[in-house]
């Protein structure tokens, strides 16, 4: 194993994981500086968070059976962890001792981006192949893991996709004082790397859950990373560009047939940015510029992360800000994008140089308009309240409108300003602003913006306190926001989901609907179940059933299809003596009803005796044998695997 470090045995093969991860999470705590601070900061962050996962692996009693047995998938998964947290700990020591005088070097510099690259997809990989189960991971733990997943998942984006395996084991194999230099090759320039895919990686959409809610437009948005065996040939290869790291919007992953030569597929060389165009707290390519108070220009989402942090220093010159207002940089926005047009770097904003990309390819000169935005956000900051209820409504009016009017208002920096608007004493002002963010998030890039000022937990306060009106468009605003993956994570952990049940119990009939829409689409993320279980929701979702004035019942069945698949959901729904509830569906409901009745007592009763003699002593054998015949096709397949069961438990 690389690094000269072994799994012990016999209890043991925790020991090597664990003391790695302690190692990194004391680097970290010391700080770290230079050219790559942002870098491994973050990989060390990622890797500490790994701990109790690895406590929880140590305490298992499945590691006790590991001991040499290199076939196990547990120890396999130690193995690659160990490599993986080896790698990473090399790496932050490597790249924090890089010494500023190769920065200029762009070959030394992409040398570590490349390293950093295979560390962060290892960990990846690893992570991927996790056997939970084995291992009895608690929720918790795997909502931890999942989050860390996920983070690495956009870093390995960013510092440019996944690996080949053979250039993958070269470069965490060897000490990093005898790099492998992916980019020395007589053909192939400095700034591009053709790699031919011998273990090809497929990224897969799966995990599909049936039964979703028509007429709101729900999709399950969740997707799996499947990884094949690496060793796996094919008859494709696979072209990255290595090099810093690229916003996760530009990330390019070319794919051609194994038929075209190198040459054919090589890539041009990536261009130096300019230092003058790189944000000093990112230190990538600027997209919105702003001026602070000291005269530095950073890019807009990070340096709001800094002041939304408590900090009011600027962070290149340690100079107190006089104040926090952010000044858009519109000639080095204009420069940037005249250097990105010559160098054919692609620009991921929708807005360039005054100009707004219609759908068409044409562009629409929206200078004006953007005057008039950015005055009207000035006017949110206003110390009367009359002048700020005045623009929060003119915003709620113009985000309503437009794709154009939700990039722009985004744009001019509306959305931290109305975050704060959020917790606003008014309750007009509160009403008006929570809309206008639910309004701003139906543009897909704005979504992260949201998240960036840090709005869920004020979200979340409307959503408990605010009126009726702003109760309603902050669970649609949750709704809106946890069709990312990674959201799902964060709002059920920011306490969002018991007040969406109050919501779902308590609401108006809109508001009952929106809390529901929300309610779903996160608990299709697995640790979210658990949550909605705890807060109540299997009581407010058996109401809805059983009440003749209830027009959700097609709502309520589609989130319990969803919940039935986790255990203390299940528990939770048969003890509330739901199925005779869905027995009586079977019977008298409507053929979507039906359908989804009979896919919830499936998840019900297998394996689960007591809940099969339920069925079977209540007389669902009969609408069960006629769904089979007329229902729908999911409703039949459903029906009839139900039917077996009943039989295969009555010949035991």
């Amino acid at each position: 194993m690389p690094g000269g470090e072994t799994l012990p045995a016999e209890g043991g093969a925790t020991a090597a994981p664990l003391r790695l991860v302690r190692d990194l999470a004391r680097i970290s705590s010391a700080g770290f500086s230079g050219f790559f601070k942002k870098d491994c900061s973050d990989l060390a962050r990622r890797v500490s968070l790994l701990a109790h996962l690895v406590e929880e692996i140590r305490d298992s009693t499945k590691i006790q059976e590991i001991g040499e047995r290199g076939s196990s998938s547990c120890y396999s998964f130690l193995t690659d962890l160990t490599m993986a947290l080896q790698a990473a700990k090399r790496l932050v020591f490597a790249a924090n001792n890089f010494e500023n005088s190769k920065v200029s070097s762009d070959g030394a510099t992409k040398k570590i981006y490349f390293q950093f690259q295979c560390v962060t997809w290892k960990l990846d990989k690893a992570l991927i192949d996790l056997p939970y189960d084995d291992f009895h991971i608690s929720e918790e733990v795997q909502e931890q893991v999942e989050l860390v997943w996920s983070q690495l998942r956009r870093a390995s984006e960013r510092y440019g996709g996944p690996l080949t395996s053979t250039i993958l084991y070269r470069a965490l194999s060897q000490p990093l004082d005898k790099e492998i230099d992916p980019f020395q090759s007589g053909s192939r320039s400095i700034g591009s790397l053709h790699v031919e895919n011998t273990g090809i990686i497929d990224h897969e959409v799966g995990q599909k859950v049936e039964g979703l809610l028509e007429g709101n437009g729900l999709e399950n948005r969740a997707s799996d990373i499947d990884v094949q065996n690496v060793q796996s040939l094919s008859d494709s290869s696979t072209s990255l560009e290595i090099g810093a790291p690229k916003d996760s919007d530009s990330v390019r992953i070319e794919k051609s047939t194994c038929g075209r030569s190198v040459n054919e597929n090589k890539k041009v060389d990536s261009p130096a940015i300019p230092v003058d165009f790189m944000c000093p707290i990112s230190l990538e390519l600027m997209k919105d510029p702003v001026i602070v108070a000291t005269g530095q220009t950073y890019e807009r989402s990070y340096i709001q992360r800094w002041i939304d942090g408590g900090n009011t220093t600027c962070p290149k010159t340690q100079q107190n800000l006089r104040h926090l207002t952010l000044t858009p940089n519109y000639v080095l926005r204009s420069l940037i994008s005249q250097w990105c047009l010559k160098h054919g770097v692609e620009q991921t904003t929708p807005l360039m140089n005054g100009r707004i990309k219609k759908s068409d390819g044409s562009f629409r000169d929206v200078t004006e308009d953007i005057a008039a935005v950015e005055a009207l956000v000035r006017k949110l900051a206003d110390r009367s309240t009359e002048e700020r209820r005045a623009a929060v409504a003119e915003i709620r009016s113009l985000s309503k409108r437009s794709t154009d009017n939700r990039i722009l208002l985004a744009e001019a920096g509306a959305i931290p300003i109305l975050v704060k608007l959020l917790t606003c004493e008014d309750g007009q002002i509160q009403d008006n602003a929570v809309t206008s963010i639910l309004n701003l998030s139906i543009y897909e890039n704005n979504k992260g913006f949201i998240m960036l000022a840090n709005a869920i937990p004020s979200i979340v306060q409307v959503l408990r306190a605010g009126s009726m009106e702003a109760k309603e468009n902050a669970a649609a605003t949750l709704f809106s926001l946890s069709l990312a993956d990674e959201n799902k994570i964060i709002i059920g952990a920011s306490g969002a989901i018991p007040a969406l049940v109050d919501l779902l119990q308590d609401g108006s009939s809109r508001g009952k609907k929106d809390a529901a829409t929300a309610l779903f689409n996160l608990c299709i993320y697995h640790g979210n179940k658990g949550r909605a279980v705890r807060a109540g929701i299997i009581t407010a979702l058996l109401k809805m059933l059983t009440d003749s004035s209830s027009c959700m019942v097609d709502e309520a069945l589609t989130i319990l299809s969803v919940l039935a698949s986790h255990q203390e959901a299940k528990a939770a729904i048969v003890k509330a003596s739901t199925i005779p509830v869905l027995i009586d569906l079977l019977r008298t409901g409507l053929p979507r009803n039906k359908e989804n009745a009979s896919a919830i007592l499936l998840s019900l009763c297998k394996r689960d005796h007591e809940s099969l003699a339920c069925l079977s002593r209540l007389g669902a054998v009969i609408p069960l044998s006629e769904l089979a015949k007329t229902g729908t096709e999911r409703a039949k397949r459903k029906a009839n695997s139900l039917l077996e069961t009943l039989r295969k438990s009555q010949q035991v």
